[in-house]
């Protein structure tokens, strides 16, 4: 038996279409579906299977969108022959992919995770109102480097999600600026991410006080299985840690690179990418070409 840990995308993953093959073959992935319906009181299987784009990619949509796509995933796994020759020990997401990798690791409930990004959704589109900005993805470029550009022109580093690559959040024009200057700094290329507003920064501040109420109902327990908070890329069981370290995500830089180390570091080599889309299998490809990835989405 292969010993795995389970990673779960974040926003962006989204597409339309995705867990339709999941709902017409298999009735546990089925069941996610209309359970996050009846939950949400908002036609989420739709937006995921018809779209439009527009509507599926709004922050307060696509949340719930991707949770519920990835649990659907996992139980659609879990009803395989796959299942049987693996062993789970970790569970880990990127930034909403945290929620997801709570429940498969039985630390909080698919309806209390369903529920809490929604709201995470709804305050963090209200913060990108309030404050509205981009984010940038930096290659090429060495950390101190962009660091000491963040700090001249008020941008703020927001994702280390894999070697030569820094994302980065802010205020439109200082994005753009960064943007500019960085090339001249000699980033390789600078990408705008395609978000609707400046997520992991000091601007989302108002949607994390607000979600702490929220969290702070909910109760979580401590994970069946190894789990690695993005904040400070630390194995967390303490359900008072991972809820604070749930609320300082929404406006701190996630730490997804060395938290992919950290578990291989345990002698895990096969990671399997439960949920649509295949963006964690690239950049872990970044980190350690030896890894292998299988994906089930």
């Amino acid at each position: 038996m292969v010993e795995v840990a389970y990673i779960f995308p974040g926003q962006g993953a989204q597409f339309v279409g995705m867990g339709k093959n999941l709902y017409d073959t298999c009735p546990a992935a089925k069941e996610i579906f209309e359970k996050a319906n009846s939950i949400l009181k908002i036609d989420i299987k739709k937006f995921c299977f018809e779209g439009p784009q527009e509507e599926l990619s709004t922050t307060a949509n696509s949340q719930p969108a991707i949770l519920t796509a990835s649990i659907a995933a996992l139980k659609a796994y879990e009803a395989s022959p796959a299942f049987s020759e693996h062993l789970a020990k970790f569970s880990l997401g990127l930034s909403l992919g945290e929620y997801t990798a709570l429940v498969a690791a039985g630390s909080i409930s698919f309806e209390d995770a369903l529920l809490l990004v929604r709201k995470r959704g709804e305050l963090m589109e209200e913060a990108s109102r309030k404050n509205p900005g981009k984010m940038a993805c930096v290659l090429g470029m060495e950390i101190p480097a962009v660091e000491e550009l963040c700090k001249g022109i008020g941008c703020e580093i927001a994702n280390l999600n894999c070697p030569g690559q820094v994302v980065v959040s802010g205020k439109v024009n200082n994005i753009e600026l960064l943007a500019s200057l960085a090339k001249d700094k000699g980033a390789k290329r600078v990408i705008m991410l395609d978000v609707s507003g400046p997520f992991h920064s000091s601007l989302m501040t108002t949607a994390r006080d607000k979600l702490k109420e929220y969290i702070e109902k909910v109760q979580f327990q401590a994970p069946k299985l190894n789990f690695i908070s993005n904040v400070d890329a630390k194995l967390q069981s303490d359900p008072v840690k991972i809820k604070e370290n749930l609320i300082k995500q929404v406006n701190s830089k996630t730490l997804w690179e060395e938290s992919i180390k950290l578990t291989a570091s345990s002698g895990i080599k096969t990671f399997l990418e439960i949920g649509p889309g295949q963006v964690l299998k690239g950049l872990l490809k970044k980190i350690d070409p030896k890894l292998e990835v299988k994906n089930f989405g």
